[in-house]
């Protein structure tokens, strides 16, 4: 690690054959916490190449404990976090939203390392039990449309660097890398990321594989639309930037997406939410991010009868009890 490290230092790029075999040793504990910590620092201080985060995506999916759900094309609605934004989980709503609209959902997610609640820490607080059996999750996605899939359970390779990320407490090239390394490959994502270069390298590698995607970055810095500015889309078609008049819908204020200060709070303001008692700005945000999820699943259907199927599963309370079934099975 020393050598590569110093040719780090000295401005060097990694191959995508090396960036993986370090990964690889990275997940075998062969470095030591200081030179884990310095590794992942230099991706902050410099941006990250396509090679480098193919490599390291090559190198966790080939790690993962993957499990079969092609039957049922499932689409994951996931942010790479790290945006210092504090929302509410918006990509966690919007994934209940979607699945009570009928779609299959596989969402992928772990705890916060940036912000104050993750998916996970909110799945957990409504008492739901990660697994990682093939079978429990086909069952959970035939009774409620969706099934969680918590990273450490199929990323044993991410133990080894788990408490140094956690003692770093930033984004590090390991936000980046959540949301391209579910284990059931899903036909279908729905990506939002922190920066435009990130989204620009998540473009660059999609595009050369047989799925459905859509990439979201907001032009004021969110991983997820946010409504709060116009935002750019990728789409294997192009990119677009798509301003939330263009939408039919009015710009709101930072602090009506807030997500309070603790897990707590963020399950009061979920909860709230799916009982279809948010705000209006609470609402159009996870029904505007369901809307287009919809639509990467099926291109053919117009944003407007997604956003209607969107506000039948949350206002008829479709979403709601989608997650009382997860959680209940």
């Amino acid at each position: 690690m020393k050598a590569i490290l110093n040719r780090l230092y000295n401005h060097e790029r990694l191959s995508k054959s090396e960036a993986k075999q370090i990964l690889k040793d990275i997940a075998a504990e062969k470095y030591n916490d200081a030179h884990l910590a310095s590794f992942m620092t230099v991706f902050m201080m410099r941006p990250i190449t396509a090679d480098e985060l193919s490599g390291f995506r090559d190198a966790l999916k080939e790690l993962s404990i993957k499990v079969d759900l092609s039957d049922y094309n499932t689409i994951d609605i996931v942010g790479t976090g790290g945006d210092g934004k504090d929302t509410f989980n918006i990509s966690t709503l919007t994934s209940f939203i979607v699945a009570g609209t009928g779609q299959k959902v596989a969402k992928h997610g772990n705890y916060s390392v940036s912000s104050q609640s993750g998916s996970s820490d909110m799945l957990e607080s409504f008492g739901y039990n990660f697994t990682n059996d093939e079978s429990v999750l086909k069952e959970h996605l035939e009774k409620a449309n969706i099934c969680f899939l918590h990273a450490p359970k199929f990323h044993p390779a991410m133990k080894a660097v788990g408490p140094t990320r956690k003692a770093l407490a930033l984004k590090t090239f390991f936000n980046m890398l959540g949301p391209l390394v579910n284990p059931s490959s899903p036909k279908n994502h729905m990506l939002g990321t922190f920066n435009l270069e990130v989204a620009r390298l998540y473009n660059y590698i999609l595009q050369e594989e047989d799925i459905n995607y859509g990439i979201i970055h907001a032009l004021d810095g969110y991983d997820e639309i946010s409504l709060t500015s116009g935002f750019k889309f990728f789409t294997k078609n192009g990119e677009q930037i798509i301003n939330p008049e263009d939408l039919g819908q009015k710009r709101i204020q930072q602090s009506e997406i807030f997500g309070g200060n603790s897990v707590t709070d963020a399950a009061k303001i979920f909860k709230s939410i799916l009982e279809g008692k948010g705000t209006e700005a609470q609402n159009n945000v996870v029904l505007t991010n369901a809307a287009f999820a919809l639509t990467i699943v099926d291109e053919t259907k117009p944003f407007e009868v997604a956003f209607n199927e969107a506000k039948d599963s949350l206002f008829g309370l479709k979403a709601k009890q989608t997650l009382e079934k997860l959680v209940s099975l």
